[in-house]
């Protein structure tokens, strides 16, 4: 008699552990390992999403879950091996915040799980996390919120405490704890339908017909945003044919705010992933869109992006948009300048622990030197459009500020001519474009417009 092999259930849980890992020891993002990780396990429906749920969630609440166990743990955090942190933060995550997981479910995993890296580590994990299930989370203490405001909400919001400090200056404290609460609710998958191939409305019926369901978003005209089965979007019929590209609904507002029109030369200064680049391509016709990314390996990812996408109106090319290796002029330049991307937390837990005050000081310096970079290759009249995915003023509104300064030529072009619905709704007294998670529910951008004078 022949034995059937039965196939092993994904383990939505060790999934988790081991993207968690790795994104705690290198620089990996959790959105691009986690995708990987489910595709090659062919995980979906329940256990995706408890995966997903997870990775996110224990990153995102990672610095309350540190401080909790700085108190029950008896020796320093520091000296724990990284996997046995991780599966002491994933159980007490599901302690805390996941209601339908049995204490003992999440303490057992968590058990299993450090006890794969080092045996003895398992008894270790097993007494934190029951003393942890015993306390409850009522008897998890915070900060005391009278001796130190700004800490206790650094640690009840899980922020780095330098970040709460610049948010509450910037923001004030009525928008500071919305803020902060909106961070760790991960926002919804949005891609963009590509024009160049397909409408929205063909889309998403096509998404449909795969068991993919999403709805038109609210912001842009081929915004689509994805309800149910996002992990399986990169093997659709759709995909494949290039008829959509992953996009935020923020980012897809910084195309067209170049007013991209047939015959126009534009080019893109900071393209790689490429996103932005084959929006404009999609929206200028028989234009020419240049792509320029420092890293020949992003130049290259931009180009298999446009050919995927049926964008042949873009040449990529590798250079440094401090020093462009490029002649002649355009019609209009887009600056999506490197940023701290401390608006996209929703989306990337992960950048809030990652990210220091020297990060934003040195990137702010290479965003003016960008700008100076390329603002000779703007034709007079010409438009010049700065976008960032931060909410750090100084990498924003000062970034502008210097640059005007610095090139009396170009003034900024007030956008409420230019927008409507509830765009107009996001735009600054200086006439800016500024979404934020809390207001608008999605990524924190800056987007500034520029016009080189004739």
């Amino acid at each position: 008699m022949s034995r059937t092999r039965i196939a092993r259930r994904p383990d939505a849980r060790a999934l988790a552990h081991d993207v968690l890992v790795r994104v705690v020891t290198t620089d990996a993002f959790a959105d691009l390992l986690l995708a990987e990780r489910l595709q090659a396990a062919r995980m979906g429906g329940v256990d995706a999403a408890l995966a997903t749920r997870l990775v996110y969630g224990t990153l995102a609440w990672q610095g309350r879950l540190d401080h909790h166990l700085a108190g029950l743990v008896r020796s320093s955090l520091a000296r724990l091996e990284p996997a046995v942190h991780v599966a002491l933060r994933l159980g007490l995550y599901q302690l805390l915040f996941l209601e339908r997981v049995p204490a003992y479910a999440a303490v057992d995993a968590s058990v299993r799980l450090a006890g794969r890296s080092r045996r003895a580590a398992a008894g270790l994990v097993n007494a934190v996390l029951r003393r942890a299930a015993a306390a409850g989370r009522d008897g998890l203490t915070l900060p005391d919120a009278a001796a130190d405001p700004l800490g206790r909400l650094a640690v009840e919001w899980s922020h780095p405490r330098w970040l709460v400090e610049r948010w509450a200056r910037d923001f004030g404290c009525d928008e500071l704890v919305p803020l902060l609460a909106s961070d760790n609710v991960r926002g919804p998958v949005a891609i963009r339908a590509n024009r160049l191939r397909t409408s929205r409305e063909a889309l998403l019926a096509d998404l449909a017909a795969a068991g993919t369901e999403g709805s038109p978003g609210e912001w842009g005209p081929d915004a689509v945003v994805i309800r149910r089965g996002a992990a399986r979007l990169r093997g659709t019929p759709a995909w494949r044919a290039g008829r959509f590209a992953f996009q935020g609904e923020a980012s897809q507002l910084v195309a067209p705010l170049l007013a991209p029109s047939p015959g126009m030369r534009i080019l893109d200064a900071c393209a790689a992933p490429g996103g932005k680049t084959v929006h404009a391509a999609a929206l200028v016709g028989d234009g020419r869109v240049v792509a320029l990314d420092v890293r020949p390996t992003g130049a290259g990812r931009v180009a298999r992006e446009a050919v995927r996408l049926g964008a042949l109106m873009v040449r990529a090319v590798a250079g440094d948009a401090r020093r462009p290796p490029l002649a002649g002029a355009f019609d209009a330049v887009l600056v999506d300048a490197p940023c701290s991307g401390l608006g996209t937390l929703r989306r990337h837990p992960e950048v809030r622990w990652r990210r220091h005050p020297a990060d934003v000081a040195r990137l702010a310096v290479l965003q003016r030197e960008i700008m100076d970079g390329v603002a000779p290759l703007v034709r007079p009249g010409g438009t010049l459009v700065y976008a960032v995915c931060t909410l750090m003023r100084e990498e924003n509104a000062d970034v502008i500020r210097d640059f005007v300064a610095a090139w009396p030529r170009f003034g900024v072009d007030d956008l409420a001519g230019t927008v409507a619905g509830r765009v107009r709704e996001a735009l600054t007294p200086e006439g800016f474009l500024r979404t934020l998670p809390h207001r608008d529910g999605l990524d924190g951008f800056f987007i500034a417009r520029l016009r080189a004078r004739s």
